[in-house]
């Protein structure tokens, strides 16, 4: 069984097959050298400091309003400027940004950006708010700090987080849906493919942390009928949203192995890591799950102990890209792929640039359909080809003028 579900994950990122250590049954000195390993690989340095031989000392972080996105400015003593757009969160986690996090960086040297991320978990006891409530907030000012030293060095996201390895993104798209019928839901997934050239596909099954469908025998009567729709070519993945018991977890899995999906996403309760991993280890196919972690110990262990196959964690609620690389790097190392997770309509484009710098990044990585409103922002403007996106090719996180984007953005107060 297991050897099925590496050809799987060959398929998913030239996943070789790796040893896989039963849970409880490891010996332990086998068990601590994999163990030493993973922590190895995620205590080592992400950012390259190229170009930033002087010190940037960050004078001003400001969160702006424009439209219907957030945006966070941070300023050097020296003029410098880099923005991020947060994940549609900052109405109601500003405090804690403009709290508990910006007075930490004030007067910081911006390249010490990784251990600043340890050193402003401490600050003021900042590490009982440990969760995503905390981390995506300190994610938007990461994202800033980066697209202000690429700036400063003429590099991309991707340069200075370990080298470019791709230009141009796989990517499917999600349906979202839950409550329609199973005959809307492949005429709309139908529909996706047509408007977007997307060669794969996401739907939801189950009920969202909750143990039912909202159209009762949906989830059944969808799988089979997907394909049916959609025909050999189209790729499909599903995602539960933490909707099933293991049990049931692995009777969807069944009948999504029926009709070669690439992954199941979220099966179990993203908190019962057990329950994951029983469904991992009973199917030939992949499970997917991390897009709620915040715990990079906690990642380790799926990662060692094989709770799923591939990790995603979600780069605004684990907190940035650099932790998120960690994430990566202990992952290659059991050859595991890493398939972000997006939150936010612009998320789409952190992942971008996390898939150019990740040689392990999966088949296919999310597109959230909102390049009419954001393709524009980058010069050359962003396009899909093929069933790919380009990644983003200017400094930083490649927004060609970001003092016009902002003119006449309110600024909000904390």
């Amino acid at each position: 069984m297991k050897s099925d579900r590496r050809q799987f994950l060959k398929y998913l990122g030239g996943v070789g097959g790796a040893s896989f250590l039963p849970f409880g049954h490891a010996q332990a000195q086998e068990a601590e050298a994999d163990m030493s390993a993973l922590k190895e690989a995620a205590e080592k340095p992400v950012l390259t400091l190229k170009g930033l031989n002087d010190p940037v000392i960050i004078e001003s972080i400001d969160l702006l309003k424009k439209g219907g996105d957030h945006f966070i400015r941070v300023r050097s003593k020296d003029g410098a400027e880099g923005i991020a757009v947060d994940n549609n969160r900052a109405d109601y986690l500003y405090p804690i940004l403009m709290q508990r996090i910006v007075p930490y960086f004030i007067g910081k040297d911006a390249r010490n950006l990784e251990s600043h991320l340890f050193d402003v978990y401490r600050y003021h006891s900042n590490y009982k708010l440990q969760g995503l409530a905390f981390w995506s907030p300190l994610a938007w000012v990461e994202f800033a700090i980066l697209d202000m030293l690429g700036r400063i060095s003429g590099q991309s996201y991707a340069e200075m987080l370990g080298g470019k390895v791709r230009s141009w993104v796989p990517y499917y798209v999600a349906s979202g849906h839950r409550h329609n019928t199973p005959e809307e839901e492949a005429d709309y997934l139908q529909q996706l493919v047509e408007e977007t050239g997307a060669r794969a596909i996401k739907f939801r099954v189950g009920g969202r942390m909750g143990r039912r469908d909202h159209v009762p025998g949906r989830t059944d009567k969808l799988i089979p009928l997907s394909r049916k729709v959609l025909g050999e070519e189209i790729d499909i993945h599903a995602d539960a949203n933490s909707s099933y018991e293991a049990k049931r977890a692995i009777e969807v899995g069944r009948k999504l192995e029926e009709i070669n999906a690439v992954f199941f996403e979220e099966p179990c309760r993203f908190d019962h890591l057990l329950e994951t991993k029983r469904v991992a280890d009973a199917l030939k196919l992949p499970v997917a799950g991390g897009e709620q972690e915040f715990s990079q110990y906690r990642f380790r262990w799926m990662i060692h102990q094989r709770g799923v196959d591939i990790v995603q964690p979600d780069l605004h609620y684990y907190g940035g890209m650099i932790r998120s690389i960690r994430v990566a790097r202990m992952a290659e190392v059991r050859e595991m792929p890493t398939t972000a997770h997006i939150s936010g309509g612009f998320g789409f484009i952190y992942m971008l640039h996390f898939a150019a710098r990740t040689p392990r990044i999966g088949a296919y990585q999310e597109y959230k359909r909102d390049l009419d409103k954001y393709g524009d922002w980058f010069d050359p403007p962003l396009e899909l080809k093929d069933g790919a996106m380009a990644v983003p090719t200017g400094p930083g996180v490649g927004i060609k003028d970001p003092q016009e984007l902002l003119k006449d953005a309110e600024l909000v107060k904390g």
